[in-house]
């Protein structure tokens, strides 16, 4: 498909199949956000791809709790994979410092779409879980102390084969040429 038929096509999965996911797909995708630009070649980045069901569920189960309960899907999920923020080289560093303007979560976010968007391409589904809770998944997963978990992405066989039509803004509402 072409890059806009990807980009309308890819979405926010929250229902999966148990159908495990060919390795093969997860390394292109892996693949996809390794070739991401980021500031000054830094690649702040480390992909943890969580397989295991046992381990799975064990972070699956850090994305809720008792109040927040929004994310149970993902223990649906045959796939979560744990984005860990990396030290950036010397160079994006002293610009975040100079700029103000935290480049690596940029860096991140452009990598963690680069793996969605090819997610999509293999017929996988995904989402980008933002809310879980960053202490436990670090024991789990033996993160050092001083990274950073930026985000989770949720990852398999969609269960419904559906694509709604997106809902937003007009181009003239969050665009314009020359001015604000």
């Amino acid at each position: 498909m072409n890059f806009l038929e990807l980009v309308r096509t890819r979405r926010s999965v929250r229902g999966y199949l148990t159908k495990p996911v060919e390795r093969e797909k997860i390394m292109r995708c892996l693949e996809a956000a390794r070739l991401a630009p980021s500031a000054c070649n830094s690649q702040p980045w480390k992909f943890i791809v969580v397989d295991d069901p046992e381990l799975k569920n064990m972070i699956a189960k850090e994305t809720f709790g008792k109040l927040i309960s929004f994310n149970h899907f993902s223990l649906q999920a045959p796939v979560i994979v744990v984005v860990v923020l990396e030290n950036a080289n010397i160079t994006a560093s002293i610009g975040k410092i100079v700029k103000q303007i935290p480049y690596s979560y940029i860096d991140a976010g452009i990598a963690i779409e680069h793996f969605c968007l090819q997610a999509t391409e293999e017929g996988l589904g995904s989402c980008i879980l933002g809310w879980f809770n960053e202490k436990p998944v670090k024991k789990i997963l033996k993160i050092p102390e001083g990274k950073k978990v930026v985000a989770l992405i949720a990852l398999g066989y969609p269960e419904k084969n559906e694509n709604p039509d997106k809902i937003r803004k007009p181009l003239e509402e969050m665009s314009s040429f020359n001015s604000y």
